[in-house]
């Protein structure tokens, strides 16, 4: 049977618009989840992701069932029955994810497969007992066609579920968190790139600026003065 961690390799996005938006619905509510995690253990995004599935990421509902009585003094009345009351959403994550099976809070193995593992079981083993993926984690994927559990125990082959399951929206988040480089392969090597140098200014002292030197020309002049006096008196007769 193709394990969660392979499916996770090769999955494509089939409603990648309403990924989209619950994924950006979750990262709004980031302070909240973390401080859950921060709690727990649990990862921010992975209780982001139960609680979209449990009550549409609405902060009234439970994440043990997705109940809608926080702050009502009420307690759980569908598995884990019970539970509550709870005056407070995180209160209440903080229950469901220590006390309430699969009891996330233990799971120390945050590793792509041991993330979906616990995500599976918090939902139930129902689908992999039957060799098929489970609409839980993977709706809104090319993993998932169709087949779902309609009540406990009964399950309808037919009926697809409308709603995405947890990890397309886990994968968008993470891939909105990912570096630059999320699209290259664990053991790409990136290409050699030269950093640009700019060429040191070196400072030059200048020289000193050279006086023309008319000594030169005041001794070739004589000399012609002189030469032509000589001319004069040999060529020009006397009396």
């Amino acid at each position: 049977m193709t394990t969660n961690a392979e499916r996770w390799k090769v999955a494509k996005f089939t409603r990648s618009t309403l990924i989209n938006q619950q994924a950006d619905k979750i990262l709004a509510n980031r302070a909240r989840y973390e401080a859950v995690s921060k709690a727990t253990g649990v990862p921010w995004d992975v209780i982001g992701v139960i609680h979209y599935r449990e009550s549409s990421g609405d902060f009234k509902g439970v994440l043990h069932n997705g109940q809608k009585i926080i702050g009502t003094g009420k307690k759980t009345t569908i598995v884990p029955k019970g539970r509550g009351p709870f005056s407070t959403w995180e209160e209440a994550a903080i229950d469901a994810l220590v006390n309430a099976p699969p009891k996330a809070a233990m799971n120390k193995d945050w590793s792509i497969a041991g993330t979906l593992d616990i995500l599976e079981k918090y939902n139930g083993l129902g689908y992999r007992n039957k060799g098929l993926p489970s609409p839980y984690l993977w709706a809104g994927t090319d993993q998932y066609m169709k087949g779902k559990y309609v009540a406990d125990g009964k399950y309808d082959p037919e009926h697809v579920d409308k709603q995405l399951g947890v990890a397309p929206i886990l994968m968008k988040l993470r891939e909105m968190e990912a570096p630059s480089t999320k699209h290259l392969g664990p053991d790409t090597a990136l290409p050699d790139v030269p950093l640009e140098t700019k060429p040191m200014d070196v400072w030059v002292e200048p020289e000193i600026e050279k006086k023309p030197s008319f000594a030169w020309a005041y001794i070739i002049g004589l000399l012609l003065i002189c030469a032509l006096a000589a001319a004069i008196f040999f060529l020009v007769p006397i009396g």
